[in-house]
């Protein structure tokens, strides 16, 4: 017996006194306070609040030398006997409940607490062979990660993780190659680990020592000592430098265009190349003939109100049929209101991202969704407009915060189209509205009615096309 007892004790230095069932929700309480009993720990020291937090919650007295013993390695058993007792204080108030269920008298200290945990699905058999070996980081990742359920350890950094990870700009020395690497970034999105530097590597083949399990076990034990990690990834999702002409699908130029299509085509290549003029060569048109050009010209570029065009003007001459795209009241400051509704559009984009309001694991709907309410939320529909009036461009709705329907549809789509959102227009007599595709499904969504009341109306959002049509047939009767 006196040969075991050494081994006994290294396998238990970490958690020797029992925690007891508190009022707290996650079963822990610190029942006494830290008075320097370490020799090696000062205020200075690594982990110091994590120490003393183990030592004041009752989960270690240290070593048989007085100290704490920071820079020493844990091995796999001792991670393994500190995850039993967790989760049988989790589960029955008591640290050696659980496990005791288990203890047979043979076997290394650690294996009943290994057994408990197998039972509770917290671990497989993949550890029974190295209770003894020295624990790596990403062995106690894997130990720790589900040792409680999620409703007593929540994933609180879901998005940061999930961005920083993905965008592989943090957690560079994790990849779905390295052992456990699911639950290392469990320990992330938990607020177990914030990693080891700036980059928030988590040295996963490197062993662990008991300075950095004291800071892991504690931040299951004390919500407010988990942590955060602090990067910063504002420009990941940011629109800064998109053009109006980068959102059209690039079209093809047909110098003499016989079919609406190549009509269409030749308009989206004006757009993407930044212009607002295309030139056509019609020999022998007629001015009837040109005036169909024009207004099939326009129906399309309302498809595209977006790009804050709203009339279009022709000259005839030689064979060749110009037309010049424009807006009513735009004058000879069109480029610089277009470049401002741009702007102000990439900025309401940026916000929404930089405050949480937009996140990456939203879909294309939720994302609609925010969109649709910043519109009705900062805009009021101009009933004084007369046909020359800004507020039929997106400029004036982000600008001056006021529009008509084609004022609302342009800005509204201009918002989804920088989320990557394919959508375009339906013109019915005088009323345009956006009809969207959103993860796969087509949608009808109509701000400026959505904005008609004293509150924000989501009837006319996300209208199935039989909805939209019923809905404005009713209105339009």
């Amino acid at each position: 017996m006196k040969k075991n007892l050494p081994a006994l004790l290294l396998a238990a230095v970490l958690l020797l006194t029992l925690p007891v069932q508190a009022s707290q929700e996650n079963g822990f309480t610190r029942r006494r306070v830290y008075t320097g009993e370490f020799s090696d720990l000062t205020a200075a020291s690594p982990f110091y609040d994590n120490v003393t937090a183990l030592y004041e919650y009752g989960l270690s007295n240290g070593k048989a030398d007085g100290t704490f013993g920071l820079q020493d390695p844990l091995t796999v058993g001792q991670a393994v006997i500190f995850a039993g007792r967790v989760r049988s204080i989790y589960q029955t108030g008591d640290p050696e409940s659980g496990p005791n269920a288990y203890r047979s008298g043979e076997g290394p200290a650690a294996l009943p607490y290994l057994r408990y945990l197998q039972a509770e699905g917290v671990l497989d058999t993949e550890l029974d062979g190295s209770l003894s070996s020295t624990a790596t980081r990403a062995q106690t990742a894997h130990i720790l990660a589900h040792v409680l359920p999620e409703e007593a350890l929540p994933s609180i950094h879901n998005e940061l993780v999930t961005q920083g990870y993905a965008s592989r700009r943090f957690i560079t020395d994790v990849d779905e190659y390295t052992p456990y690497y699911n639950d290392i970034l469990a320990l992330y999105r938990k607020g177990i680990s914030a990693g080891s530097d700036a980059s928030g590597s988590f040295q996963p083949n490197a062993p662990i020592t008991r300075g950095a399990a004291a800071a892991m076990l504690t931040r299951i034990a004390d919500p407010s000592l988990r942590v955060q990690p602090q990067w910063d990834l504002s420009d990941l999702y940011s629109a800064a430098g998109t053009t109006l002409a980068d959102l059209v699908e690039p079209g093809v130029y047909t110098l003499s265009p016989s079919t609406r299509e190549e009509l269409e085509s030749s308009i989206r290549y004006m757009l993407a190349k930044g212009s607002n003029q295309l030139v056509f060569y019609c020999p022998g048109i007629s001015s009837e003939e040109a005036k169909q050009i024009m207004d099939i010209s326009l129906a399309v570029m309302k498809a595209h109100c977006e790009q804050g065009y709203n009339e279009v003007r022709c000259t005839l001459g030689a064979g060749f049929l110009t037309l010049n795209f424009s807006a009513a009241g735009a004058g000879s400051r069109l480029n610089e209101y277009r470049t401002a509704a741009m702007e102000a559009a990439v900025a309401v984009h940026d916000q929404l991202w930089a405050d949480g309001t937009l996140r990456p694991d939203m879909t294309e709907l939720e994302k609609a969704r925010v969109y649709y309410r910043w519109i009705c939320d900062n805009c009021a529909y101009d009933y004084q407009a007369g046909d020359e009036s800004l507020s039929h461009t997106p400029y004036n709705l982000f600008i001056n915060r006021t529009a008509v329907c084609d004022g609302y549809t342009g800005a509204y789509n201009l918002l989804l189209k920088l989320e990557g959102i394919r959508c375009s227009t339906v013109i019915q007599g005088d009323h345009i509205w956006t009809t969207a595709t959103l993860d796969g499904t087509e949608y009808h969504i109509d701000t400026t009615w959505g904005d008609s009341g004293s509150t924000v109306s989501y009837d006319y959002f996300a209208m199935t096309p039989q909805q939209s049509q019923t809905v404005h047939a009713q209105q339009s009767a």
